[in-house]
């Protein structure tokens, strides 16, 4: 795991290109991918979040990136997860544990001992988080820009 830095933007955006359309395609309209994806992960856009409030990390197996995770202080007791994502190959096979466990030792490192992330109600991952030890602790509706986040705000004390 290493931190992504703004020159490593591209890397980011390449690989949501490719993780968000299989991730979403049954819940969310192409429209609403695109403007997504147009909105959140640009090469600029990316950049502006490392700058101004997350930390990218970027997961690399063997040669290739596979992954990549966002941090962000949100409390002072809690670390939220902004971003968690693997290529569709790499699901199920502990990446995303991997990315969880690197997500308590960052959190703790400063003194934190929640995780918080917000996660689609119908985004498979949902079942992911449950047995990672997050706990539902809001349903939530987020207006964002004429559409409709249906989430589900989850939390993990460790």
């Amino acid at each position: 795991m290493t931190k992504a830095t703004a020159d490593q933007a591209q890397i980011i955006h390449d690989l949501v290109h490719q993780i968000y359309y299989p991730t979403y395609k049954d819940i969310l309209t192409k429209e609403q991918i695109d403007f997504m994806l147009d909105k959140s992960y640009t090469i600029e856009a990316l950049q502006h979040a490392m700058a101004t409030d997350q930390d990218f990390y970027l997961l690399k197996e063997e040669d290739e990136y596979v992954g990549f995770m966002a941090l962000k202080q949100a409390t002072d007791t809690i670390v939220r997860i902004e971003k968690l994502y693997l290529l569709p190959e790499m699901q199920g096979k502990g990446c995303g544990k991997l990315l969880i466990n690197y997500a308590q030792d960052m959190a703790l490192s400063v003194g934190k001992h929640r995780l918080e992330l917000n996660v689609n109600r119908g985004n498979k991952a949902y079942n992911f988080y449950l047995k990672q030890g997050f706990k539902v602790i809001q349903e939530i509706d987020i207006p964002y820009y004429g559409y409709i986040l249906d989430d589900y705000v989850m939390q993990q004390d460790f």
